[in-house]
């Protein structure tokens, strides 16, 4: 088990390669860069980058003990044809227009370098801050039989966030690692990480890296 708040993970005990996946949600360079939409914004970009090596450290202990590694990108159809009128409306409020930020055919929509993506990992692209809404990822999932959820990735109080309410809602069994997850603003970041443990876990438990890659390294070598 992983050691956790407000409970150790899983709940009973079986934490199985095959049932699990890491998901690393929207590590973008529009989010990333200095010169991408999360900058433009007005936000330091710099916390999100300070998560990479422990991301990096998770997928590759992820990797070694059999999950499956799921990476999200959000970002809108070149020709904006699945943009809304008020999704414009805010577009063109936040300055973005006639730039390609946010859209799948700029250079920003890519997931950073410094993270390793591999043919058998799964890339879900999506339009709004939850991975589950217009999108197949619960399909995947389902299709591979996996039931637990470990969350990375940003931003903590809105991607990150989102999708884990998504998943609570559709049963499966969710884990949100505290210093894999960043955002802009230190405030949301720590409120949304503790509103996982309110209500005795209402979105799961909450745990540190450290003993997520314990748990992942005792899986790969075969013991208890």
């Amino acid at each position: 088990m992983i050691k956790a708040t407000p409970f150790d993970f899983p709940y009973d005990g079986r934490l199985v390669p095959q049932n699990t996946a890491l998901l690393v949600i929207d590590l973008q360079e529009d989010f990333l860069s200095p010169t991408g939409y999360f900058a433009r914004k007005g936000y330091d970009p710099s916390p999100l980058r300070a998560i990479l090596p422990t991301v990096n450290r998770l997928i590759e202990a992820a990797r070694a003990a059999g999950l499956t590694i799921v990476h999200t990108r959000q970002g809108y159809r070149a020709d904006m044809a699945d943009m809304t009128p008020y999704e414009k409306w805010r577009r063109k409020r936040a300055g973005l227009d006639g730039t390609d930020i946010l859209l799948r055919s700029s250079p920003g929509f890519q997931i950073v370098a410094d993270i390793e993506v591999r043919p058998q990992d799964i890339v879900v692209d999506k339009t709004c801050n939850g991975a589950f809404t217009y999108t197949d990822l619960e399909l995947v999932l389902r299709a591979r039989g996996i039931t637990h959820l470990l969350f990375t990735g940003c931003t903590t109080d809105v991607c990150v966030h989102t999708t884990l309410r998504e998943a609570c809602d559709r049963n499966f069994q969710c884990l949100t690692i505290a210093d894999a997850c960043a955002s802009g603003d230190q405030k949301a970041h720590d409120a949304a990480l503790h509103m996982v443990t309110v209500e005795d876990g209402v979105f799961g438990a909450l745990a540190e890296s450290k003993a997520v890659m314990t748990a992942l390294s005792r899986l790969a070598a075969g013991t208890d």
